[in-house]
This record gives structure tokens, C-alpha cells and sequence, in this order.
């Protein structure tokens, strides 16, 4: 975890989709993230087992992550849900992800119908 450069953002733990949610502010998402997961500080996202990383927003400042952790908090629980399921509908712990472990679940593969690039250059060779 070390080797990674600090990554301050602002972030929503689900215990399971539509679950239990803890919202907090970090300078390192990848040591924090792991903390969640391994329970290793007693609180809040432990007692209640808030372990799936469901969003996140990266920062510069960590000013501004604190000022967007205080602002979600005081969001209203619809308005949260709605925020995790514009990125994440179908609610994937992003955590591995951020680690490079897995690919980025809310990047969709390139579409392969006639809307694509590549389907694009294939009818340009094929009228050539």
C-alpha cells in the first residue's frame, strides 16, 4: 500500500447495495479502502460492516474533499443512493479496481454496433 502516491477524495462505503452507507474523506483512498475492508479501526463502517468501496470523488485539496464529505452528509439517504447508482447501478465494490486488481466497472466496453470506431473504420476500408 505505501508505494502508492496519497489519492485524497471523498467516498461512500455500502455494507451491501442499498445497505448500511458510511461517507467519509480520506488523503489516501488505497490505505483507507483497505482499512474499511480489514476492520481494522473499530467505528462506525466497522460496527456495521462497510466494506464495499460504492464511490468515490478525487481531489487536489484536501479542503475541498472536506468540504464535499460535509455537504454529502447532509444529503438526505435518496440522494445518496441516487449518487452511488449514477456511476455504480448495479452497486460493484470499486476497491479493487482503484488497486489496478480488476478493471473500472463504470468504464463500459467500447460499443461493437454500427456506433463504434471501430465499425466506423470497417465501413470505410469496406467502401474503399
Amino acid at each position: 500500500m505505501s508505494e502508492r502516491r496519497p489519492f485524497i477524495a471523498t467516498y461512500i462505503q455500502a455494507s451491501r447495495p442499498h445497505g448500511v452507507i458510511y461517507i467519509g474523506m480520506t488523503s489516501n483512498l488505497y490505505e483507507r479502502g483497505h482499512h474499511h475492508r480489514t476492520g481494522a479501526f473499530e467505528g462506525f463502517a466497522s460496527r456495521y460492516g462497510c466494506g464495499m468501496l460504492v464511490w468515490y470523488e478525487q481531489f487536489e485539496l484536501v479542503t475541498n474533499a472536506i468540504r464535499r464529505e460535509k455537504a454529502l452528509k447532509r444529503w438526505n439517504r435518496v440522494w445518496k443512493l441516487e449518487l452511488i447508482e449514477r456511476t455504480n447501478p448495479e452497486w460493484v465494490d470499486l476497491y479493487p479496481s482503484l488497486c489496478g486488481w480488476a478493471p473500472d466497472p463504470r468504464v463500459k466496453p467500447e460499443d461493437d454496433g454500427e456506433g463504434s470506431v471501430a465499425a466506423f473504420l470497417k465501413r470505410l476500408e469496406s467502401e474503399a
